[in-house]
C-alpha cells in the first residue's frame, strides 16, 4: 500500500501563495502519476493537477494555468502544488493522490488539507 499525506494548507488572503505537499510513504516504488484534485463544499471533486513520474509531464487544468504549478521530488517520496495569485473560488479541500501498478488499489488518496482564500 502507499500511505499520503497532506500538508500546507491554511488560510491566505486574495493574491497570496501556498505550496502544498504531499508525502508519500510505504511502498513508493510503485507509484507513477500523481496529482492532486479538489473539493468545495457543495461541489464535485475536481482535477487540479498531475505529474509523471519523471516530473517532465505536468498537466495543470485549463482553468487554473498561469496561477498553479505541479512538482515532485522522487527522492524525498514528495508531491507539490505551487498555488499562486489565490481566489476566493480556490477555497477547498485538496487531495493529493499516486496511481500505482501492482497494489491492491490503482489510486491511493491522502485525507486533504483546507485551503481557504479571503476576500
Amino acid at each position: 500500500q502507499v500511505q499520503l499525506v497532506e500538508s500546507g494548507g491554511g488560510l491566505v488572503r486574495t493574491g497570496e501563495s501556498l505550496r502544498l505537499s504531499c508525502a508519500a510513504s510505504g511502498r513508493t516504488f510503485s507509484t507513477f502519476a500523481m496529482g492532486w484534485f479538489r473539493q468545495a463544499p457543495g461541489k464535485e471533486r475536481e482535477f487540479v493537477a498531475s505529474v509523471s513520474w519523471s516530473g517532465l509531464n505536468p498537466n495543470v487544468a485549463d482553468s487554473l494555468k498561469g496561477r498553479f504549478g505541479i512538482s515532485r521530488d522522487n527522492a524525498k517520496n514528495m508531491l507539490y502544488l505551487q498555488m499562486n495569485s489565490l481566489k476566493p473560488e480556490d477555497t477547498a479541500v485538496y487531495y493529493c493522490y499516486a496511481d500505482t501498478v501492482g497494489e491492491v488499489s490503482p489510486r491511493y488518496w491522502g485525507q486533504g488539507t483546507q485551503v481557504t482564500v479571503s476576500s
